[in-house]
């Protein structure tokens, strides 16, 4: 469980920050909590060093909410690599800071889960216009439709277009 919470609370920590800040900040959100990452641990950290450490007023609040959902039951960390996707985002977006997109890319990346489409990801919208020749990307919602045909495989689709964006060649 420490590591599906760690997991989530640098997603938090990350979100809308550059790689390399993020990295920075995270680091030292990191060693404000001695030992294992646990959301135990993380509630005895003071409000304010998390504050030093980098993270906004916002982010503080939403990993605090994630460690409380993790301590209280809400949020059954142990659990969710048992149900099926849409239970997955289902559980996760009650916490503070987590959308379906930060759910989604759990699914992928802790989970892995093979089947996973986010369409509203612009590097995926992106990398599907520039596979495909496209003068502009997908809007989310043709894309949710397009990646219909990736199926079973749609998270492997979606790592292929995110490389494929990323590509300065294009």
């Amino acid at each position: 469980m420490a590591a599906r919470f760690e997991t989530l609370a640098r997603t938090i920590a990350h979100q809308q920050l550059a790689g390399r800040a993020a990295a920075t900040i995270w680091g030292r959100v990191r060693a404000c909590v001695e030992g294992p990452f646990t959301p135990e641990a993380l509630l005895s950290v003071e409000v304010a060093e998390l504050r030093a450490a980098g993270l906004s007023g916002a982010k503080v609040t939403s990993v605090l909410d994630l460690a409380t959902a993790a301590t209280d039951g809400r949020l059954q960390l142990d659990r969710l690599g048992r149900l099926p996707d849409e239970e997955v985002i289902e559980q996760l977006v009650v916490v503070r800071g987590i959308g379906p997109w930060s759910a989604q890319m759990f699914l992928m990346h802790a989970l892995a889960r093979l089947d996973v489409w986010p369409a509203g990801d612009l590097g995926v919208q992106v990398g599907y216009a520039r596979a495909h020749h496209l003068d502009r990307p997908p809007t989310a919602r043709d894309l949710e439709a397009l990646g219909e045909r990736f199926r079973p495989f749609r998270s492997v689709a979606a790592q292929y277009f995110w490389r494929s964006a990323d590509d300065p060649e294009g």
